[in-house]
């Protein structure tokens, strides 16, 4: 049992508020959609003012499994590692095609530019030490987040671990618009690249 269970409602128009509330999760709720990056840099802002060292990140679609979460938290008891996460390139049958060619080249860009081995840069589902993350210039708003924080964690030399979870998908849509955030996550990493060799503000770029 997790000692707290903190929802962001991005601006959506169904009773994802309201049902969260009731079942006892603390909601923070946008009036218009920010997008993935800001809801979840506001959610572990929320967690670090309220004193928690480590918070736990899912995506709302369903794709993540509850019964998933003692393998990170057994992760962070037995390690140094300050970032774990979730792993679902050992079972990529289940995963629909595209999305796993897209994992395994932005996986393949990314770990390049981070130089160490980034198996599955695309997963929602984390657990992050709160006071490392404080320390670091996470500024992007939409679905880059995830690899911005990987190849800060990367940079600043934080340990991060994968660990193997369960791969689902069933009737959901995703919110991803394939070829537009495709080619926002291309001119983000164009953009981290350029800031390794000294250029500026990479995260006000990336969100054009």
């Amino acid at each position: 049992m997790l000692p707290s269970v903190i929802v962001i409602d991005d601006g959506s128009g169904d009773q994802t508020a309201e049902l969260a509330g009731a079942a006892g999760a603390v909601v923070l709720r946008h009036d218009r959609p920010k997008g993935k990056g800001a809801a979840l840099r506001e959610g572990w802002r929320h967690a670090a003012q309220c004193g928690f060292l480590w918070a736990i990140s899912m995506d709302g679609d369903g794709q993540h499994a509850a019964m998933d979460v003692p393998k990170f938290l057994r992760a962070a008891e037995a390690g140094p590692a300050r970032l774990i996460s979730g792993n679902r390139m050992h079972a990529t049958a289940r995963m629909p095609l595209i999305r796993r060619l897209t994992n395994r080249f932005m996986s393949w860009q990314l770990s390049r530019l981070a130089g160490v081995r980034l198996p599955d840069s695309q997963c929602g589902f984390r657990l992050m030490h709160l006071p490392s993350w404080s320390e670091l210039k996470i500024c992007t708003d939409c679905f880059e987040i995830e690899s911005e924080v990987l190849l800060k964690f990367a940079r600043a030399g934080l340990l991060m671990e994968f660990v193997p979870i369960q791969v689902i998908y069933a009737s959901e849509r995703s919110k991803i618009r394939p070829i537009h955030d495709a080619c926002r996550w291309w001119y983000w990493l164009q953009a981290m690249r350029r800031d390794n060799c000294g250029s500026a503000n990479p995260c006000e770029k990336s969100r054009e």
